[in-house]
């Protein structure tokens, strides 16, 4: 394999001189850049990356720490990240630690000895060990892709506004008319789950309505928790008429409990989820949900750290995305549709 030190003798030039036309350090005649060239590409030579990163200060590479890559809504969110890499010219290093805090710790140093130039974090939950291990590498420029609000001054924050989202599935449904309203929210401790069950409760205590206990079966985000949340919600003697839950996955598995028990979507209860991961569009029946601008998310999150990275900006900044709703056919009208307050 040809060195430096070839290409700087067939060239006829120094070592320092073939450096800084490889790097653009410096200025050199045009007949010497074109001679060092010239000798690359005849002895195939290939520059080390991590040479070239210690002279110029940069790698061109960016660490994710993420919570888990098989889930469609993260799924979607990194492959965005991923191709805005890719045509900015930067190489993505996954480190996929399912929020256990050994892990990220562990991917955290290795990311930090790798000398990545920025980090994106979206591990959908943030107990006080692992803000603590981030403040650490806050020398690392980084943006936090899916905090609630802001939890300090060394990153940016990319807030998805989901106390908004679950707001505008309390109003959907109420305006559809319903009022016997059931719920299988995520993990509360994760803003994608809290969030939005926080935002579905404010609508519905503003039209005076009362979330029942046995209707509210707490899920996890898999669609195993969907179905079985589902089946529980389903064997009370009273049922209710619509049932929002708070992610797309497991609506799945509601709508497949509400069809094993005899109950058709919409036509005897509606459903309605939130994500809008690419297979809703799919379910039987296509699932009514809201859209979570995840590539925009994944996007807006790089182009920030991009910012900080080549213009060394420290002043953290936050950016919002806002979910809208998508009708399709898994809500009908309750019995309330024209009742009027």
């Amino acid at each position: 394999m040809a060195t430096i030190k070839d290409v700087a003798k067939q060239a006829g030039v120094s070592t320092t001189t073939v450096s800084h036309v490889i790097n653009k350090t410096r200025f050199v005649a045009e007949e010497t850049r074109e001679a060092v060239w010239h000798a690359i590409r005849a002895l195939h030579y290939s520059p080390s990356a991590v040479a070239r990163s210690l002279k110029v200060n940069h790698t061109r590479t960016i660490g994710l720490l993420a919570t888990a890559t098989e889930a469609p809504y993260f799924a979607e969110i990194i492959q965005a990240v991923e191709n805005r890499c890719f045509a900015r010219g930067y190489t993505l290093i996954l480190g996929n630690a399912h929020n256990e805090l050994q892990k990220q710790q562990a991917y955290l140093a290795m990311m930090a000895q790798k000398r990545v130039d920025g980090l994106l974090v979206m591990c959908s939950e943030y107990p006080n060990d692992l803000i603590k291990m981030l403040e650490e590498h806050r020398h690392i420029p980084m943006v936090v892709m899916d905090w609630g609000a802001s939890r300090g001054d060394f990153t940016d924050t990319v807030q998805d506004n989901a106390f908004n989202g679950g707001y505008m599935v309390g109003r959907y449904l109420i305006e559809r008319g319903h009022r016997d309203i059931g719920a299988i929210p995520g993990q509360m401790e994760r803003n994608t789950g809290g969030g939005r069950h926080a935002g579905f409760l404010k609508a519905l205590q503003e039209a005076n309505i009362s979330l029942r206990d046995e209707w509210v079966v707490q899920g996890d985000f898999e669609p195993e928790s969907g179905y079985h949340a589902m089946q529980q919600i389903l064997s009370r003697k009273q049922r209710p008429t619509a049932v929002f839950c708070g992610g797309d996955v497991m609506a799945m598995g509601a709508i497949c409990a509400a069809d094993e028990m005899g109950l058709r979507v919409p036509q005897d209860i509606s459903v309605i989820g939130y994500d809008n991961v690419r297979n809703a569009r799919y379910f039987t029946p296509a699932l009514t949900t809201v859209h979570q601008p995840k590539e925009r998310l994944g996007e807006t999150a790089l182009d920030m750290l991009l910012d900080r990275i080549l213009n060394k900006r420290e002043e953290p900044q936050t950016i919002e995305v806002h979910p809208h709703l998508i009708e399709r056919r898994s809500v009908v009208d309750g019995p309330f549709r024209d009742y009027r307050r």
